[in-house]
């Protein structure tokens, strides 16, 4: 990833303290998709099922690569103490034990969401629905996991920031809006409430002990940029192909 080069002025700066510095990464909730034009109707209840099941079905791609990319990161990191905490983000995902109820990980989570939507285990997992937009943005989250040092890898990971509100209006809206839901098929957001709050608070002790100059602060943000507009990318491309008069037959 080839970011905008940090003027040298800025660079002489004194760093900001760390509460100036974590207000300016929880003032980028502005940009975080929340806003986003398919996410507020979907907050609403304005979409018709087949828009809701499209969104599912590519968001489940996004979850399916998440601990992929916290894999990356882990295998840029030297730190043990670090990767001892790090990887329950990829248990949390992909499961742990015998892998049922509770053990099962939020994979498992969105793909009962998915059945829940009337999409089938076959239609997630076989990626059938899956935009090339959506698969171009994530593939880019992953690949920068990959290549930037294990430390913005984590940074990247702070749009959890904003995670539990987005949650909890599914949660509130979901289930008088969208009836024909299965009520069950709502564990994951409900599950990631507390566990997002977990992770934000050691993505944060990061970003505090590896921001120390104003130049790396400037980074983080740019890093914060980046994610949120991976995220605002997919809902794009998911608003693009799925309009209120989509024929009926190219439906999911």
């Amino acid at each position: 990833m080839t970011w905008p080069e940090i003027p040298a002025e800025v660079k002489r700066l004194e760093p900001w303290s760390e509460d100036e510095f974590e207000a300016r990464l929880r003032a980028m909730e502005a940009r975080y998709h929340i806003h986003h034009p398919f996410n507020l109707r979907l907050n609403r209840g304005e979409l018709q099922p087949f828009q809701v099941r499209g969104w599912v079905a590519n968001r489940f791609y996004y979850q399916r690569c998440i601990p992929i990319k916290d894999a990356a990161i882990m295998a840029n990191c030297p730190d043990r103490e670090v990767r001892r905490r790090w990887i329950a983000r990829i248990h949390d995902h992909d499961g742990t034990g015998d892998h049922q109820g509770a053990n099962a990980g939020g994979i498992e989570s969105w793909t009962r969401l998915g059945i829940a939507c009337g999409l089938s285990r076959e239609d997630l997992w076989s990626q059938k629905h899956v935009l090339p937009g959506v698969r171009f943005a994530v593939d880019a989250y992953v690949n920068f996991a990959r290549q930037a040092p294990w430390q913005e890898g984590a940074i990247s990971s702070l749009t959890e920031l904003f995670a539990p509100k987005i949650h909890a209006d599914r949660l509130k809206g979901w289930p008088s809006h969208y009836p024909w839901i299965e009520p069950e098929g709502l564990s994951y957001f409900r599950s990631r409430i507390p566990l997002a709050s977990r992770d934000v608070e050691h993505g944060l002790e990061i970003a505090r002990g590896w921001c120390r100059s104003r130049a790396r602060q400037e980074r983080a943000l740019q890093i914060l940029g980046f994610k949120l507009d991976i995220l605002w990318t997919m809902l794009d491309a998911i608003e693009r192909a799925y309009p209120d008069d989509l024929p009926e037959e190219l439906r999911p």
